[in-house]
Order: C-alpha cells, then structure tokens, then sequence
C-alpha cells in the first residue's frame, strides 16, 4: 500500500516538474526576465559609488566584509 503511494506522489511530482520546466521555457521565450530583482537601480550603483570615492567611506558589503574592530 504505501510502495503504490509513493509511487503516485513521485508520478505527480514529475507533473508538477514537467509543467513548470514548460511555463518557464514559454516565459523565457516571451521576454521575461526570470530571478530576484536587484536591490538597487543602476543609478543608485553610481551614486553609491560616487559617494563611497568622494567620501572615502566604504560601502555597507565592503564594512561587512572587514574583520571587527575590539573595543578595548
């Protein structure tokens, strides 16, 4: 009994496997652009980038990326 229920629920998944894979390719082939969308605009890249060389301060990926100061 549950070999034939596993069986049914790896059938399904395959289904559900088969219909995205075409919804996708159909998607694709409308133009649309798949995945997360970026946090920031190209311009808001520029102007972070800009700020960061005028002001010599580093941008919030570069502070996260630098070992910890001690407070001592």
């Amino acid at each position: 009994m549950l070999v034939v229920l596993g069986e049914l629920a790896e059938f399904e998944r395959d289904l559900i496997r088969t219909r995205t894979t075409e919804g996708r390719d159909r998607a694709k082939a409308r133009g649309v652009k798949l995945g997360r969308k970026p946090k920031l605009t190209e311009h808001q890249k520029r102007e972070a980038i800009r700020r960061r060389d005028r002001d010599g301060e580093p941008l919030a990926a570069e502070r996260a990326a630098a070992p910890p100061v001690s407070q001592e």
